[in-house]
């Protein structure tokens, strides 16, 4: 993977309703991103179905696994999606194992696409934009104006998130 610190990775957190892997998928087929090989990790569970993003009978037979990554260098993205869940156990030893892929690909920003149960929203979140963001204390200052002008909230920071 031949990147610059410009360019972010997009991955999805498998959660609820898959909406981050349907995010990905979007973005994925919407820009066109050419598949450029895969993220072989033991801490997903074994998966593999046919091309979903095929648009032609040439390439309907292509597989597709559980971790596969995508390129666009015109616009400077990576899209890391993920097919399937982690074994018991193994979301540390990944997250481990991509925090270090990523550094060695020379990105510097990891963006992660999620979403969460409707009933953790309180009225304020009930009253306001359904869209949150986390910024690590690195990303505040270099892209909180960016998200700011999305009309886009902070999310408020509860349980895990509180330090």
């Amino acid at each position: 993977l031949n990147t610059s610190l410009s360019t972010p990775i997009f991955r999805p957190a498998v959660s609820v309703g898959n909406v981050g892997q349907l995010a990905m998928d979007l973005i994925i087929s919407t820009l066109n991103m050419s598949k450029i090989g895969y993220f072989y990790t033991d801490c997903l569970v074994p998966m593999v179905g046919n091309n979903p993003y095929a648009t032609t009978e040439g390439n309907s037979t292509e597989l597709s696994i559980n971790a596969e990554v995508y390129s666009l260098p015109s616009r400077k993205l990576v899209a890391l999606q993920l097919r399937s869940i982690f074994i018991k156990y193994k979301s540390k030893p990944f997250c481990e194992k991509l925090l270090s892929w990523v550094k060695s690909s020379g990105c510097a920003r990891v963006i992660v696409l999620s979403s969460s149960h409707s009933y953790q929203r309180n009225d304020l979140q009930l009253r306001s934009t359904p869209f949150r963001y986390l910024l690590t204390p690195s990303m505040q200052k270099s892209v909180q104006n960016k998200i700011k002008s999305l009309n886009w909230e902070e999310m408020e920071k509860a349980g895990a998130f509180l330090k």
